[in-house]
């Protein structure tokens, strides 16, 4: 179901090899694992992902380096669909790489490395290319793009979207207010408000913030802050086999809904959907659902 909807995704990529085991045990220790794959991941990458899989169509800008694991990175994502003219290679620099180790439940250990010497400097992200975006989404992990590319898209009217995941409080406070939507982690909502509950940090962060925020609480579901109060939206009761990148996938269901011209409570059931599918997968963000998937199990869940 192709909907035209079109995001540009800025944030920190990496190649990234994924290993399923049973349990990480305690050091010194070797296992073998069941299952392996390797993606292109990262999180604004992986939540444009999900929306080109479930009917838009985006492009990423974000910085690689200058080697073979770059032009291979290239290959990927074009075969997957995203757009990767916006891909900066870094003379001189190795491209960012991880190992991620998912155990039984789930749960993750992620390993990665970032060459310390690629540039920061967002100087030069194509922004005149905005003028045909819908949206444009950031994550925290590169934080000088993030932070350019948010403030252009707030002087085109852009809506503009942060990933508010765990990272330094002065990160956070330097990106938030920029968003238009700030959809945060359960996790990322706590350290940026200060709070030790989910609705009253909602409730002191919409209170002043001006645009849309919500948390994403993985089996809990959404919850926002809307009109002085605190709504919710529960996630489907799913088997959950792999959460690596989930929440990125939330990001991009949700983006693309509400571009769609769904309601608040719409878009988030239709994310809550899109994420627990992708949990009951296997491979980070590879695991992202179909649109008649999504579409499906949201007409018979809710």
């Amino acid at each position: 179901m192709p909907t035209n909807k079109r995001l540009i995704a800025v944030g920190a990529i990496c190649n990234t090899s994924i290993y399923r085991v049973d349990h990480v045990p305690s050091l010194p220790a070797k296992l073998l694992a069941s299952a392996m794959t390797q993606v292109v991941d990262g999180m604004a990458l992986s939540a444009a992902y999900a929306l080109v899989k479930l009917g838009g169509s985006a492009r990423i800008w974000a910085r690689v380096g200058d080697d073979e694991v770059a032009i291979a990175m290239r290959h990927s994502l074009t075969a997957e669909g995203v757009d990767t003219r916006g891909l900066h290679s870094v003379p001189g620099t190795l491209t960012s790489q991880a190992t991620v180790i998912v155990d039984q439940r789930g749960d993750r250990l992620v390993v990665p490395f970032h060459d310390p010497c690629v540039d920061k400097s967002p100087s030069w992200l194509p922004l005149d290319e905005m003028a045909d975006a819908d949206c444009v989404h950031c994550d925290t992990r590169w934080v000088e793009g993030a932070e350019a590319a948010l403030k252009a898209a707030r002087a085109r009217h852009i809506p503009c979207m942060i990933d508010g995941d765990v990272a330094p409080l002065d990160v956070l406070q330097r990106l938030i207010p920029l968003a238009t939507h700030a959809v945060f982690s359960d996790a990322g909502l706590l350290i940026y408000s200060g709070c030790s509950d989910v609705s009253e940090a909602l409730i002191k962060v919409g209170s002043t913030h001006g645009g849309h925020v919500g948390a994403s609480c993985g089996a809990d579901g959404y919850f926002w802050f809307e009109n002085g109060q605190v709504r919710h939206v529960k996630a489907p009761v799913i088997k959950v086999v792999d959460t690596l990148s989930a929440g990125d996938v939330f990001h991009g269901a949700f983006a693309l809904a509400l571009l769609e011209g769904k309601n608040v409570e719409n878009a988030a059931r239709f994310a809550c959907v899109a994420a627990s599918l992708k949990c009951m997968r296997f491979g980070g963000r590879l695991g992202c659902p179909t649109r008649a998937e999504v579409d499906s199990l949201v007409a018979t869940s809710y």
